[in-house]
């Protein structure tokens, strides 16, 4: 699959700052949104999060999300 990833996050959150990391390292294109900063993506992710806001959470190009995820699960996500 190709196409690039959004991932939904915090500056302050830990989880956000190794995955940005992580995805660096394996190469994975990214588009990050701050949900503190997006009124709109805040509410997109409790949608996704059974009204909670947790992050990281990961938008795949097919439009099916991933809470919390490592990258080998972003990675056996994109090859699907």
């Amino acid at each position: 699959m190709t196409g690039e990833i959004t991932v939904y996050a915090t500056t302050w959150c830990p989880y956000c700052l190794v995955l940005r990391r992580s995805l660096g390292r394996a190469g994975i294109a990214f588009t990050e949104v701050d949900i503190g900063e997006h009124p709109d993506a805040a509410r997109l992710v409790a949608s996704l999060n059974g009204g909670n806001e947790t992050v990281p959470t990961v938008v795949l190009p097919d439009g099916t999300a991933l809470t919390n995820p490592s990258v080998r699960e972003i990675q056996a996500a994109l090859v699907r």
